[in-house]
C-alpha cells in the first residue's frame, strides 16, 4: 500500500499586498529625499498611489525613480521591476541608499513601462484606469544608465514580488 500527499497552495494578490511592497518604495524615496532634497513628500505619495494600483491590477512592468543628467540615469537613481515570486519568501526591508553621489545639474525623474496585461487593455480600458491615477504619465524616451546596475533588493508579498536595482557609478 502507498499513500501520496500533494500540497497546493493559492495566493490572491491583494491591495494590502501591493500597499505593503509600495511602502518599501515610499521609504526608499524618503531616504533618498533626505540624502538628496527630492522628491517631495507629495510626490512621493503621489508614486506611492500610483504603485500601489498599477501592482495591484498588474500593470506594473517596471519603474526608474532617480536623477537624470544629459538624459543618463546617475546615481543614486532605483529601478523596480515587476515579478512573480517564484521561489522562497524574500522580503528585503528598505534603505541603503548610498550618501555623497554627485547630483549638481540633475534633475529628479521618473520613467515607468507597463506589462503586458496593461497592454492588451482597449484604449478605453486604460483612459479609465488613468483617471483614478494622481497624475497621467505622458510619453517619452527612456534614459540609459550613466554606469551600471546592482541588483540589491527584493520587495516581496503575496506571491509577488519587486526587484530593485540600483544605479552605480564606474
Amino acid at each position: 500500500m502507498s499513500y501520496s500527499l500533494t500540497v497546493s497552495e493559492s495566493t490572491t494578490f491583494t491591495v494590502t499586498h501591493a500597499r505593503h511592497m509600495a511602502a518599501k518604495i515610499a521609504t526608499d524615496l524618503k531616504r533618498v529625499q533626505r540624502l538628496y532634497g527630492s522628491p517631495s513628500d507629495h510626490k512621493i505619495a503621489q508614486y506611492e498611489t500610483e504603485a500601489i494600483a498599477l501592482m495591484k491590477a498588474g500593470y506594473l512592468n517596471y519603474v526608474w525613480y532617480g536623477f537624470k543628467r544629459n538624459d543618463l540615469w546617475i546615481e543614486p537613481t532605483l529601478k523596480y521591476t515587476a515579478q512573480d515570486l517564484y521561489s522562497g519568501s524574500v522580503d528585503d526591508d528598505p534603505g541603503k541608499i548610498r550618501p555623497g553621489a554627485d547630483v549638481a545639474g540633475a534633475a529628479f525623474y521618473t520613467y515607468l513601462t507597463y506589462s503586458a496585461k496593461w497592454h492588451a487593455l482597449s484604449t478605453a480600458e486604460q483612459d479609465a484606469f488613468e483617471a483614478g491615477l494622481p497624475y497621467v504619465r505622458s510619453g517619452a524616451a527612456e534614459p540609459t544608465v550613466s554606469g551600471y546596475l546592482s541588483t540589491d533588493k527584493t520587495y516581496s508579498s503575496g506571491g509577488r514580488a519587486l526587484e530593485r536595482a540600483t544605479v552605480r557609478s564606474f
